[in-house]
Protein backbone atom coordinates (compact mmCIF):
# COMPACT_ATOMS: atom_id res chain seq x y z
CA UNK A 1 0.00 0.00 0.00
CA UNK A 2 3.03 2.39 0.44
CA UNK A 3 2.88 3.40 -3.17
CA UNK A 4 -0.95 2.78 -3.66
CA UNK A 5 -2.96 6.35 -3.54
CA UNK A 6 -5.97 5.90 -2.57
CA UNK A 7 -8.17 8.37 -4.32
CA UNK A 8 -7.56 5.64 -7.01
CA UNK A 9 -10.30 3.79 -5.60
CA UNK A 10 -12.58 6.31 -5.97
CA UNK A 11 -11.74 6.90 -9.40
CA UNK A 12 -11.73 3.00 -10.18
CA UNK A 13 -15.20 2.73 -8.70
CA UNK A 14 -16.58 6.02 -10.29
CA UNK A 15 -15.02 4.34 -13.70
CA UNK A 16 -16.90 1.54 -13.03
CA UNK A 17 -20.17 2.78 -12.35
CA UNK A 18 -20.12 5.46 -15.02
CA UNK A 19 -18.20 3.73 -17.88
CA UNK A 20 -16.80 7.01 -19.16
CA UNK A 21 -13.77 9.07 -18.11
CA UNK A 22 -15.87 12.16 -19.18
CA UNK A 23 -18.02 11.44 -16.37
CA UNK A 24 -16.05 10.32 -13.83
CA UNK A 25 -14.22 13.59 -14.25
CA UNK A 26 -17.07 15.57 -14.21
CA UNK A 27 -18.21 14.04 -10.99
CA UNK A 28 -15.24 14.51 -9.31
CA UNK A 29 -14.61 18.03 -10.97
CA UNK A 30 -10.87 17.31 -12.39
CA UNK A 31 -10.05 17.50 -15.73
CA UNK A 32 -10.51 14.61 -18.49
CA UNK A 33 -6.46 13.95 -18.73
CA UNK A 34 -6.48 13.74 -15.29
CA UNK A 35 -9.21 10.63 -15.06
CA UNK A 36 -7.22 9.27 -18.26
CA UNK A 37 -3.37 9.77 -16.30
CA UNK A 38 -5.14 8.09 -13.53
CA UNK A 39 -6.25 4.68 -14.87
CA UNK A 40 -3.17 4.20 -16.69
CA UNK A 41 -1.16 3.92 -12.99
CA UNK A 42 -4.48 1.75 -11.76
CA UNK A 43 -3.78 -0.56 -15.35
CA UNK A 44 0.31 -0.50 -14.24
CA UNK A 45 -0.76 -1.11 -10.52
CA UNK A 46 -3.07 -4.25 -11.18
CA UNK A 47 -1.53 -5.29 -14.44
CA UNK A 48 -4.22 -5.22 -16.57
CA UNK A 49 -6.17 -3.04 -19.14
CA UNK A 50 -8.93 -2.87 -16.43
CA UNK A 51 -11.68 -1.41 -18.98
CA UNK A 52 -11.53 -1.99 -23.07
CA UNK A 53 -12.82 1.42 -24.86
CA UNK A 54 -15.80 0.25 -27.23
CA UNK A 55 -18.51 2.72 -28.69
CA UNK A 56 -20.99 2.38 -26.23
CA UNK A 57 -18.37 3.28 -23.56
CA UNK A 58 -15.97 1.49 -21.38
CA UNK A 59 -16.21 -1.76 -20.40
CA UNK A 60 -14.98 -3.89 -17.48
CA UNK A 61 -12.16 -6.49 -17.92
CA UNK A 62 -12.84 -9.84 -16.11
CA UNK A 63 -10.08 -8.21 -13.28
CA UNK A 64 -12.37 -4.76 -12.65
CA UNK A 65 -15.09 -6.87 -12.27
CA UNK A 66 -13.42 -8.56 -9.43
CA UNK A 67 -11.77 -5.87 -8.04
CA UNK A 68 -14.98 -3.53 -7.90
CA UNK A 69 -16.77 -5.40 -4.95
CA UNK A 70 -14.13 -5.06 -2.60
CA UNK A 71 -12.95 -1.51 -3.25
CA UNK A 72 -16.26 -0.19 -3.52
CA UNK A 73 -17.29 -2.03 0.26
CA UNK A 74 -13.28 -0.18 1.02
CA UNK A 75 -14.25 2.94 -0.04
CA UNK A 76 -17.88 2.98 1.56
CA UNK A 77 -16.02 1.80 4.70
CA UNK A 78 -13.52 5.18 4.09
CA UNK A 79 -16.25 7.46 3.85
CA UNK A 80 -18.78 6.32 6.52
CA UNK A 81 -15.38 6.82 9.23
CA UNK A 82 -14.86 9.86 7.40
CA UNK A 83 -18.53 10.93 7.69
CA UNK A 84 -18.46 10.86 11.57
CA UNK A 85 -16.22 13.90 11.43
CA UNK A 86 -17.20 15.39 8.40
CA UNK A 87 -21.33 15.15 7.98
CA UNK A 88 -24.02 16.89 7.83
CA UNK A 89 -26.13 17.53 10.52
CA UNK A 90 -30.14 18.48 9.09
CA UNK A 91 -31.62 19.38 12.28
CA UNK A 92 -29.00 22.22 12.42
CA UNK A 93 -27.65 22.68 8.93
CA UNK A 94 -28.07 25.95 7.39
CA UNK A 95 -27.37 24.66 3.68
CA UNK A 96 -29.56 25.53 0.30
CA UNK A 97 -30.11 22.89 -2.91
CA UNK A 98 -31.40 23.44 -6.32
CA UNK A 99 -33.35 20.79 -7.53
CA UNK A 100 -34.87 20.93 -11.39
CA UNK A 101 -38.60 19.92 -11.47
CA UNK A 102 -41.36 19.31 -14.29
CA UNK A 103 -44.70 20.93 -14.07
CA UNK A 104 -46.41 17.69 -12.55
CA UNK A 105 -43.52 17.82 -9.83
CA UNK A 106 -44.02 21.30 -9.18
CA UNK A 107 -47.48 20.71 -8.50
CA UNK A 108 -47.87 17.79 -7.02
CA UNK A 109 -44.27 16.64 -5.18
CA UNK A 110 -42.56 20.18 -4.26
CA UNK A 111 -45.62 20.67 -1.61
CA UNK A 112 -44.82 17.46 -0.28
CA UNK A 113 -40.98 18.09 0.02
CA UNK A 114 -41.91 21.51 1.50
CA UNK A 115 -44.13 20.02 3.80
CA UNK A 116 -41.53 18.13 5.53
CA UNK A 117 -38.77 20.01 5.35
CA UNK A 118 -39.82 22.15 8.63
CA UNK A 119 -39.30 19.30 11.13
CA UNK A 120 -36.51 17.79 9.72
CA UNK A 121 -34.32 20.29 8.13
CA UNK A 122 -35.56 23.73 9.33
CA UNK A 123 -32.53 25.39 8.05
CA UNK A 124 -32.84 23.76 4.57
CA UNK A 125 -33.44 26.54 1.57
CA UNK A 126 -34.49 24.78 -1.80
CA UNK A 127 -34.33 26.41 -5.60
CA UNK A 128 -36.43 25.14 -8.35
CA UNK A 129 -35.61 25.28 -11.73
CA UNK A 130 -37.64 23.89 -14.75
CA UNK A 131 -36.73 20.42 -16.14
CA UNK A 132 -34.98 20.10 -19.25
CA UNK A 133 -34.32 16.43 -19.31
CA UNK A 134 -31.54 16.70 -22.38
CA UNK A 135 -29.47 18.60 -20.24
CA UNK A 136 -30.17 17.99 -16.90
CA UNK A 137 -27.07 15.44 -16.52
CA UNK A 138 -25.29 18.34 -17.95
CA UNK A 139 -25.95 20.27 -14.82
CA UNK A 140 -25.34 17.90 -12.47
CA UNK A 141 -22.06 17.66 -13.78
CA UNK A 142 -21.32 20.84 -13.41
CA UNK A 143 -22.67 21.50 -10.03
CA UNK A 144 -25.49 23.66 -11.18
CA UNK A 145 -27.79 21.47 -9.29
CA UNK A 146 -27.77 18.58 -6.82
CA UNK A 147 -30.84 16.30 -8.32
CA UNK A 148 -33.62 16.22 -10.94
CA UNK A 149 -36.85 14.27 -10.45
CA UNK A 150 -38.17 12.67 -13.79
CA UNK A 151 -40.40 10.19 -15.47
CA UNK A 152 -38.46 9.20 -18.94
CA UNK A 153 -36.14 6.22 -17.47
CA UNK A 154 -32.40 8.24 -18.34
CA UNK A 155 -30.10 5.48 -19.04
CA UNK A 156 -26.87 8.10 -18.66
CA UNK A 157 -23.79 6.48 -17.10
CA UNK A 158 -23.61 9.76 -16.10
CA UNK A 159 -25.74 9.78 -13.20
CA UNK A 160 -27.29 7.71 -11.14
CA UNK A 161 -31.18 6.79 -10.45
CA UNK A 162 -33.09 6.18 -7.11
CA UNK A 163 -36.83 5.31 -8.27
CA UNK A 164 -40.10 6.56 -5.78
CA UNK A 165 -42.34 5.27 -7.06
CA UNK A 166 -44.67 3.99 -10.14
CA UNK A 167 -47.78 5.82 -11.25
CA UNK A 168 -50.65 5.40 -13.09
CA UNK A 169 -53.28 7.14 -14.78
CA UNK A 170 -57.03 8.50 -15.01
CA UNK A 171 -59.34 10.40 -17.23
CA UNK A 172 -60.65 13.59 -17.04
CA UNK A 173 -63.28 15.58 -17.98
CA UNK A 174 -65.70 18.38 -17.23
CA UNK A 175 -68.15 18.17 -14.75
CA UNK A 176 -71.40 18.77 -16.65
CA UNK A 177 -69.72 16.47 -19.79
CA UNK A 178 -72.95 15.44 -21.77
CA UNK A 179 -72.04 12.32 -23.02
CA UNK A 180 -69.17 10.78 -20.76
CA UNK A 181 -70.63 9.53 -17.24
CA UNK A 182 -69.21 7.66 -13.75
CA UNK A 183 -68.47 4.89 -15.91
CA UNK A 184 -66.34 4.91 -19.64
CA UNK A 185 -66.57 2.15 -21.83
CA UNK A 186 -63.93 1.75 -24.86
CA UNK A 187 -66.21 2.44 -27.13
CA UNK A 188 -67.33 5.86 -25.66
CA UNK A 189 -63.63 7.24 -25.23
CA UNK A 190 -62.68 5.95 -28.76
CA UNK A 191 -66.06 8.76 -29.75
CA UNK A 192 -64.51 11.74 -28.32
CA UNK A 193 -61.79 14.26 -29.01
CA UNK A 194 -58.69 14.18 -27.03
CA UNK A 195 -55.98 16.69 -25.92
CA UNK A 196 -52.53 15.06 -24.93
CA UNK A 197 -49.57 16.33 -23.54
CA UNK A 198 -46.32 15.67 -26.03
CA UNK A 199 -42.74 16.90 -24.51
CA UNK A 200 -39.30 16.26 -23.05
CA UNK A 201 -40.51 15.80 -19.37
CA UNK A 202 -42.09 11.92 -19.95
CA UNK A 203 -45.28 10.76 -19.52
CA UNK A 204 -45.76 9.68 -22.88
CA UNK A 205 -48.17 6.35 -21.84
CA UNK A 206 -51.03 8.10 -22.73
CA UNK A 207 -50.07 8.94 -26.13
CA UNK A 208 -48.56 5.19 -26.74
CA UNK A 209 -52.00 3.87 -25.38
CA UNK A 210 -53.98 5.84 -28.12
CA UNK A 211 -51.70 5.29 -31.10
CA UNK A 212 -51.86 1.52 -30.09
CA UNK A 213 -55.62 1.25 -30.57
CA UNK A 214 -55.23 3.24 -33.53
CA UNK A 215 -56.96 6.24 -31.67
CA UNK A 216 -54.36 9.35 -32.06
CA UNK A 217 -57.14 10.81 -35.22
CA UNK A 218 -58.78 11.52 -32.11
CA UNK A 219 -56.37 13.63 -30.48
CA UNK A 220 -57.03 17.22 -31.76
CA UNK A 221 -55.37 19.47 -29.14
CA UNK A 222 -51.17 18.68 -27.70
CA UNK A 223 -49.90 20.95 -25.22
CA UNK A 224 -46.28 20.81 -23.28
CA UNK A 225 -47.49 21.32 -19.89
CA UNK A 226 -50.21 18.96 -17.91
CA UNK A 227 -51.12 21.99 -15.53
CA UNK A 228 -52.76 23.18 -18.84
CA UNK A 229 -55.08 20.47 -18.70
CA UNK A 230 -57.82 21.30 -16.05
CA UNK A 231 -58.59 24.66 -17.91
CA UNK A 232 -58.54 23.41 -21.18
CA UNK A 233 -60.94 20.30 -20.11
CA UNK A 234 -63.26 22.44 -17.63
CA UNK A 235 -65.30 24.46 -19.90
CA UNK A 236 -65.08 21.82 -23.04
CA UNK A 237 -65.77 18.80 -24.06
CA UNK A 238 -62.01 17.45 -24.15
CA UNK A 239 -60.83 14.13 -22.46
CA UNK A 240 -57.28 14.27 -21.12
CA UNK A 241 -55.46 10.99 -19.68
CA UNK A 242 -53.43 12.63 -16.02
CA UNK A 243 -51.77 11.17 -13.88
CA UNK A 244 -52.94 9.64 -10.72
CA UNK A 245 -51.62 11.72 -7.72
CA UNK A 246 -52.08 15.34 -10.06
CA UNK A 247 -55.14 14.22 -11.24
CA UNK A 248 -56.52 14.05 -7.88
CA UNK A 249 -55.47 17.43 -6.94
CA UNK A 250 -56.91 19.01 -10.12
CA UNK A 251 -60.10 17.50 -9.63
CA UNK A 252 -60.13 19.22 -5.67
CA UNK A 253 -59.16 22.67 -7.41
CA UNK A 254 -61.41 22.42 -10.88
CA UNK A 255 -64.67 21.92 -12.21
CA UNK A 256 -63.27 18.49 -13.75
CA UNK A 257 -64.33 14.77 -12.99
CA UNK A 258 -61.81 11.44 -13.10
CA UNK A 259 -62.83 8.36 -14.32
CA UNK A 260 -60.98 4.70 -14.31
CA UNK A 261 -59.68 4.46 -18.09
CA UNK A 262 -60.80 1.77 -20.04
CA UNK A 263 -57.85 1.00 -21.86
CA UNK A 264 -54.59 -0.23 -20.43
CA UNK A 265 -51.64 2.65 -20.29
CA UNK A 266 -48.10 2.01 -19.08
CA UNK A 267 -47.70 3.47 -15.66
CA UNK A 268 -44.83 6.14 -15.65
CA UNK A 269 -41.47 5.13 -13.24
CA UNK A 270 -40.91 8.45 -11.42
CA UNK A 271 -37.29 8.68 -10.04
CA UNK A 272 -34.87 10.67 -8.55
CA UNK A 273 -31.68 11.99 -10.64
CA UNK A 274 -28.49 12.56 -9.00
CA UNK A 275 -24.58 11.85 -8.70
CA UNK A 276 -23.11 8.80 -8.29
CA UNK A 277 -22.68 7.66 -4.06
CA UNK A 278 -19.12 8.19 -4.20
CA UNK A 279 -19.38 11.86 -5.73
CA UNK A 280 -22.12 13.38 -3.33
CA UNK A 281 -21.29 15.07 -0.47
CA UNK A 282 -22.69 14.38 2.74
CA UNK A 283 -25.21 17.10 2.27
CA UNK A 284 -26.19 15.68 -1.07
CA UNK A 285 -26.58 11.91 0.30
CA UNK A 286 -29.39 13.51 3.34
CA UNK A 287 -31.39 15.15 0.20
CA UNK A 288 -31.49 12.33 -1.90
CA UNK A 289 -32.79 9.63 1.11
CA UNK A 290 -35.01 12.77 2.50
CA UNK A 291 -36.32 12.73 -1.20
CA UNK A 292 -36.35 9.12 -1.00
CA UNK A 293 -38.38 8.65 2.34
CA UNK A 294 -40.68 11.78 1.84
CA UNK A 295 -42.30 11.02 -2.07
CA UNK A 296 -41.67 7.23 -2.39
Amino acid sequence: MRDFDLNLVRTFVLLYETRSVTATAESLHVTQPTISYSLQKLRRRFSDELFRRTGGGLVPTTTARALYEPLHSALSGIETAVSGAWSFSPSTARAAFTLCLSDLGEISLLPRLMAALPSRAPGVTLTVRPLDVDGAADQLGRGEIDAFIASPLISSQRVARVPLFSEGYLGMVAQDHPRLGASVDFDALAAERHVTVFGPTGHDGPRRALEAHGLLDRVVLEVTRFAALPYLVQDGELVAMVPRLVAERFAAQHRVRLFELPLEVEPAQVSVYTRHTHARSPAQHWLVTFMREVLS
